[in-house]
């Protein structure tokens, strides 16, 4: 029984030794951090440094959905950084620092973290000062997206507002309903405008 009992202390011992302290920190650090998606920071997905971005005046009173056209959906984590990267350096080559959206999210459910919420983006003209582009990878003009990346786009909404960055009481526009522009797509246009908070048009106002 003495010895049984020794053994325990002695495996006890060896965990606190071999780390047990940081993994209970890191345990921790995801209960904090849990979101019901997996968010990729911009560290993770392989971002360059932007480059003269300036701050986003939150709580925003809008959100503007978009998709990309090109690239096409990813429908795997790796295929998904690859398209971050790739719009990185699409929009960096405009000479806009960054890639142009606050989120972008793949068909495999994923958040990926571009400008953030308190960073200014370029996805929308006059609508950047005042709003978070959310943009779904992928060609959504006569294909939705899957239901799980639909999911995905309204729960980081939910967070937005949970965290302060977006209002309660925010509006929900498309891409083309502040410029000339087929974004985000005929079918996730006639789709999002079923959803809450959807105004049928935007209006532009001082924030």
């Amino acid at each position: 029984m003495i010895s049984y009992i020794l053994s325990i202390i002695v495996v006890f011992v060896s965990s606190v030794v071999n780390g047990f302290p940081d993994r209970f920190i890191k345990e921790k650090q995801e209960q904090e951090n849990h979101y019901p998606y997996k968010l990729y920071k911009r560290e993770e997905w392989g971002a360059l440094p932007a480059v003269g971005v300036v701050p986003l005046n939150t709580p925003v009173p809008y959100v503007v959905i978009h998709h990309t056209y090109i690239p096409a959906a990813c429908n795997t984590t790796e295929m998904c950084k690859s398209s971050m990267k790739s719009m990185q350096n699409y929009h960096n080559s405009l000479g806009w620092g960054d890639i142009g959206y606050n989120f972008c999210i793949g068909s495999e459910a994923g958040v990926y973290e571009g400008r953030g919420w308190e960073n200014k983006g370029i996805h929308a003209g006059r609508a950047n000062g005042v709003s978070v582009g959310i943009c779904l990878i992928g060609d959504w003009r006569t294909e939705l997206p899957p239901q799980s990346q639909l999911e995905a786009t309204k729960a980081l909404i939910k967070t937005g507002i949970k965290e302060g960055y977006i209002r309660p009481d925010y509006k929900l526009v498309g891409h083309k309903q502040v410029m000339a522009t087929e974004c985000p797509g005929g079918a996730l246009y006639q789709l999002i405008s079923t959803w809450d908070h959807f105004v049928p048009e935007f209006v532009e106002m001082k924030h």
